[in-house]
C-alpha cells in the first residue's frame, strides 16, 4: 500500500486532537484513505509543553524548513490561527508544493483569495472544513451535497461561547459576567472573550458560508454585526414572556435585491429548532430551492469535533476528492459567479426594543413619535414594574429615577430603525444607550 506523508503546524488543543487520531486511529484512517497516511513532522514553537499525545523521536520540530524542504511530505495542516505568521506559513507551504487543510477562518476571511490564488498558481489544493461549525460538515454540505440548488436561506447558530452563555443565563439565572467566567473555566472562551461575544468569530464564520452559498466576496468586517455583550437579565426575561428565546444568529437570505447578510441577537420562536439548540453546541439551517431545509446540528467547537473535520480534509486530499472541488468551485476567484449583497440599511425585520428611560409623563409619546416619523409601527408595548431600588429613589425625591420600557416593532427597514435609535438615544429622558434585537 503506497505512503502519503503529512506535516501538522501548530501543536495546540486542535493540532493535539488532530495527532491523536492520526496516530491512534491510524488503521481507521488507512481503511477510508486507501493509503498509509503517516505523521512525520509537527512543528511548534513551544517544545516543552506536555501533550496529551506521545510522538516518536524526531517528529517534533520547530524547524518550518524541515517541512518546506522535505519533498515526501505531500500535505500540510495549518493549525497556528491568526494571521500572521499563519498567512506566511501557508503561501510557503503551497509554494513548497504541498496541499495544505487549515481551519483558519480568519486567515480566510481575510486573505482567501490570495491564498487560493497561490494555491492554483502551483497546482496545489485549500481544504477548511474545520473553519466553520468544528465537527459539523456544513463545508462539504455546501461544496457537494447541495450543490444541485440554489441556496435560499442560511440561519445559523455559529458561536458555541456565545450560546453557552445565553443558555446559563436562561436556565441558571446566571449573569452575563458570571457566565462568561464559566464558559472561560470550561474552556468554551478564551481569557480575552471579546472576538466571541461581539460577534466577531461568527461574521467571519458567516462571510465563508456566503462565498460558499452565494459566491459573494464581501469585506467580513462591511457584514453589520452585533454581539451578545448588551445582553442582560432582563432581556431574556422579557424574551421569555413573549415566547422566545435570545439566539447570537448568522443569517444569509437570498432576495430579489440580493443577499442580506448580518450577525445579530434574535429573538427566536421557542418551539423552533434553533431555539433547542443549547449550550455549547452549532445548528445550521439550510433552504435549498430543490432540497428544502436541511439542518446541521453538533459541537462546534473543541478539540476532537475540530480535529474530526481537520483530518476528513486530509482523507479527502488523499483520495483526490479535494482536488476535484477545489478545481470545480473556483473559490475565491474572479471567475466564481457571485450574487450582489444587499444594501444593509434596506433590510427589512421586526426588532425588539429595550430603553431605560426616565419614568414621568410623555416619554413613550416621545419615543413612539420618533418611531413613527421613521415609519416604524409598534406592536406591543411592556413597562417593567417599579422594583424596590426605584421605590426607595421616589422616597428620596428622586422623581425620575430610570425605568425599563420594552417595544416589539412591526417590519421595519434596517436604516430607518438605525436613525431613529440614534435620535432616541440622545433624548433628555434616556438614560442608556438602546439595546435592539431582531426577531424572527
Amino acid at each position: 500500500m503506497n505512503n502519503v506523508n503529512v506535516a501538522l503546524v501548530g501543536f495546540g488543543t486542535i493540532g493535539t486532537g488532530v495527532a491523536k487520531l492520526l496516530i491512534q486511529q491510524k488503521e481507521r484512517i488507512t481503511r477510508a484513505a486507501g493509503k498509509n497516511v503517516n505523521l512525520v513532522k509537527v512543528c511548534d514553537q513551544d517544545m516543552s509543553r506536555k501533550r496529551d499525545i506521545e510522538l516518536q523521536p524526531g517528529v517534533l520540530t520547530n524547524d518550518l524548513s524541515s517541512i518546506l524542504n522535505d519533498s515526501t511530505i505531500s500535505v500540510a495542516i495549518e493549525l497556528v490561527g491568526g494571521l500572521e505568521p499563519a498567512r506566511s506559513i501557508i503561501l510557503s507551504l503551497l509554494r513548497a508544493g504541498k496541499d495544505v487543510v487549515t481551519a483558519n477562518k480568519a486567515l480566510l476571511t481575510t486573505h482567501g483569495a490570495e491564498i487560493f490564488e497561490v494555491a492554483r498558481r502551483y497546482g496545489r489544493t485549500v481544504s477548511f472544513e474545520a473553519a466553520v461549525g468544528g465537527g459539523i460538515p456544513v463545508i462539504n454540505a455546501l461544496q457537494t451535497s447541495l450543490q444541485a440548488n440554489e441556496i435560499q436561506k442560511l440561519h445559523a447558530i455559529l458561536n458555541g461561547t456565545c450560546n453557552y452563555i445565553l443558555t446559563q443565563m436562561e436556565e441558571n439565572g446566571t449573569g452575563y459576567v458570571e457566565a462568561v467566567k464559566q464558559a472561560q473555566r470550561l474552556g468554551y472562551a478564551e481569557a480575552n472573550p471579546t472576538l466571541d461575544v461581539d460577534g466577531t468569530d461568527t461574521v467571519q464564520k458567516l462571510s465563508i458560508l456566503a462565498h460558499l452559498a452565494f459566491g459573494v466576496r464581501t469585506d467580513w468586517q462591511s457584514i453589520p454585526k452585533t454581539g451578545i455583550d448588551t445582553i442582560d437579565a432582563i432581556d431574556i426575561t422579557y424574551a421569555k414572556q413573549l415566547g422566545y428565546r435570545i439566539k447570537l444568529l448568522a443569517v444569509a437570505e437570498l432576495t430579489d435585491d440580493g443577499v442580506e447578510l448580518y450577525v445579530s441577537p434574535t429573538l427566536v420562536r421557542m418551539n423552533t429548532a434553533v431555539a433547542g439548540v443549547r449550550d455549547a453546541f452549532n445548528i445550521i439551517r439550510i433552504v435549498g430551492d430543490a432540497a428544502g431545509e436541511s439542518v446541521l446540528r453538533g459541537r462546534g467547537a473543541g478539540e476532537m469535533p475540530t480535529a474530526s473535520a481537520v483530518v476528513s480534509d486530509v482523507i479527502d486530499v488523499v483520495l483526490g476528492r479535494a482536488a476535484i472541488t477545489f478545481n470545480t468551485l473556483k473559490l475565491w476567484s474572479a471567475d466564481r459567479p457571485a450574487k450582489p449583497v444587499k444594501n444593509p440599511a434596506d433590510i427589512w425585520g421586526k426588532n425588539y426594543l429595550r430603553f431605560q428611560v426616565e419614568d414621568r409623563p410623555g416619554v413613550l409619546a416621545e419615543i413612539a413619535g420618533l418611531l413613527g416619523s421613521h415609519a416604524i409601527s409598534i406592536a406591543s408595548v411592556l413597562q417593567q414594574e417599579s422594583n424596590e431600588d426605584e421605590e426607595n429613589n421616589r422616597e428620596n425625591n428622586n422623581e425620575n429615577a430610570p425605568v425599563t420600557l420594552i417595544i416589539m416593532t412591526h417590519e421595519a427597514r434596517e436604516g430607518d430603525m438605525l436613525s431613529a435609535i440614534a435620535k432616541i438615544d440622545a433624548l433628555p429622558g434616556t438614560r442608556s444607550k438602546t439595546v435592539r434585537m431582531r426577531v424572527e
